[in-house]
């Protein structure tokens, strides 16, 4: 379909293994789609929609006392709403069993678009089911962390004229300061490790709210579902271009509680910037004419270098809110040399041309926001946390666990220390094979540039559940094989209901979490007893998807 696209003609009418989009049509969302649902699923997909929307206001009414509130809670104030917060526990198990509806909720959507069916839920149906779930999110407190109050805090220092890369709120705002006291003690002293484009933009809201605490997060939200909103927009266009069917990408995609919960509730910039890059990668891709390894590779198209430019641009804006999309530049070169002819010399070519346009734009970025590039120096500031999550962090804490058992004494944090500097090696090291494995036509540039985006951040020193999404996004356009799919929705499902809903640890009150996970659980058995005939059931196979071939192309 487009140079991303790697295997030869496969199935009849496709090109590269890949369903072509229909001639004339400049959106792949014209091409067909599968059956609409029969009256027997359309009741199902009712169940599932309000079986999550539930959830949904579960998870917002849990949050007047379980969010991540700031140190000033406005809700005390209010009659009934304050309830919530004198009920800690209460609220959590109203919040944890939001999460799990939710969640089971997304299983049940799952079924109904499983690739290759021969009914499936359509991309409207989708839409509407996302609209039904995401808007009383909308008007949750800030739940799963904090980092929403670190933002307004490092925005206020820039708006103040100083350099949040080099002095954290507690010396600039000083600790009395009500956006000081809403960030954690931990993150006080640190400067920022955003990107330019970011405390710019976040230097805008604080000029219009303030030191308003809830004005200030309500305009980080609004900011996060723009982000949200490129996601939904371009998840359908990259998955019809890389032969996935839309529907399935937007359910593992923009549907997936990690996205919900850690994107638009906790109200991460993540969802700009992934939103971004995303946009960009489909931008460049609009003029991309469909090639083979071997050819032929027609002249340049009419407007083609310019949506490459154009692409290029949004995807290095997406990198000056957060650093890892710049990885997707690398992988739309690879894209653009293999469409040119796959030789080395279209490589670095490419990589030239981009790596000006790259540099070029951040510069102009860094030195917009009057701040110069001093955000290169601040990129590592999560490193201070030492999470279980992170897999080599995991293995320092067992390496110098096991040398205290063999009583050679505590030597923990030398073994982190290890551990991260091997998986600062690993991390590029895979995503450079990768890409060299994209440009030899041995893996969809998609599918590398996903996995790229994992290794990085896997290997890395610190591994929040958002951070999985860099990942899942690019892989949900372009991986469609089941097993992918399986684990996919495994990990997201689990990391899902990983982190608790205050953004805080529960030292000396660990006691509320066991109440609180059997309490939710009790309800969420009960709610699906109560739905358990409406519950949708996996298709029987039926060679449908290998009919269709979407799954056959993406494996």
């Amino acid at each position: 379909m487009v140079a991303g696209d790697t295997e030869r003609r496969g199935h009849g009418g496709e090109v590269n293994g890949h369903p072509a989009v229909p001639p004339g049509s400049s959106d792949p969302l014209d091409a067909p789609l599968d059956e609409p649902l029969d009256d027997r699923e359309r009741k199902q997909l009712d169940v599932v929609r309000r079986f999550g929307t539930v959830g949904s206001l579960l998870l917002a009414v849990g949050s007047l006392g379980a969010g991540a509130a700031p140190v000033f809670n406005p809700v005390w104030s209010l009659p009934f709403f304050s309830m919530f917060s004198r009920m800690p526990t209460v609220s959590i198990a109203l919040a944890f069993t939001g999460v799990f509806m939710i969640v089971f909720a997304w299983l049940g959507l799952g079924r109904l678009s499983l690739p290759g069916r021969e009914r499936m839920v359509s991309s409207q149906q989708m839409a509407r089911t996302l609209i039904m779930w995401v808007t009383p999110l909308v008007f949750t407190v800030p739940m799963f962390s904090k980092d929403v109050y670190s933002y307004l805090a490092q925005s206020e220092i820039a708006a103040r004229g100083l350099d949040p890369y080099t002095t954290g709120p507690a010396e600039a705002l000083g600790n009395a300061d009500p956006l000081t006291r809403a960030v954690p003690t931990m993150w006080r002293d640190t400067p920022s490790p955003y990107g330019p484009l970011f405390i710019t933009i976040g230097k805008g809201i604080t000029w219009i709210t303030g030191d308003h605490v809830v004005m200030g997060v309500a305009f980080h939200r609004l900011l996060a579902l723009i982000g949200f909103a490129m996601i939904v927009w371009a998840l359908p266009r990259l998955a019809r271009r890389f032969g996935i069917n839309p529907v399935s990408a937007l359910w593992l995609g923009a549907a997936n509680p990690l996205v919900l919960f850690h994107l638009v509730v906790g109200v991460h910039n993540e969802a700009l910037a992934i939103g971004l890059m995303l946009v960009g990668i489909e931008l460049a891709l609009r003029r991309m004419p469909r090639v083979t390894p071997d050819g032929p590779f027609p002249p340049w198209q009419q407007g083609e270098l310019l949506w490459y430019a154009v692409g290029a641009t949004v995807i290095t804006l997406a990198a000056a809110v957060k650093i890892p999309a710049a990885l997707a530049l690398g992988f739309l070169g690879v894209m653009i040399a293999r469409r040119l002819g796959g030789r080395w010399t279209h490589l670095f070519g490419t990589a030239a041309v981009l790596t000006v346009l790259f540099l070029t734009v951040l510069t102009a970025a860094s030195l917009g926001s009057g701040l110069g590039y001093g955000w290169t120096a601040t990129l590592n500031t999560a490193n201070s946390i030492k999470s279980w999550m992170a897999p080599m962090t995991a293995l320092g804490f067992g390496a110098g666990g096991l040398g205290i058992l063999l009583g050679l004494g505590n030597h923990i944090d030398a073994a982190i220390t290890v551990s991260r500097m091997v998986g600062t090696v690993l991390g590029p090291l895979l995503a450079a094979k990768l890409l060299l494995d994209s440009f030899r036509w041995r893996l969809r540039p998609m599918i590398g540039l996903g996995a790229a985006l994992g290794a990085v951040l896997v290997f890395g020193a610190t591994v929040q559940p958002w951070y999985l999404l860099w990942a899942a996004l690019p892989l949900a356009v372009a991986a469609g094989n089941i097993r992918f799919r399986t684990m996919a929705t495994a990990i997201s499902a689990g990391f899902a209901v990983a982190l608790p809903p205050t953004g805080t640890t529960f030292d000396g009150r660990t006691y509320q979490l066991p109440y609180t996970y059997i309490a939710a659980g009790i309800v969420v058995v009960l709610a699906l007893f109560l739905v358990r005939k409406h519950i949708p059931s996996r298709p029987r196979s039926d060679g449908g998807r290998k009919r269709r071939g979407i799954v056959g192309a993406a494996a």
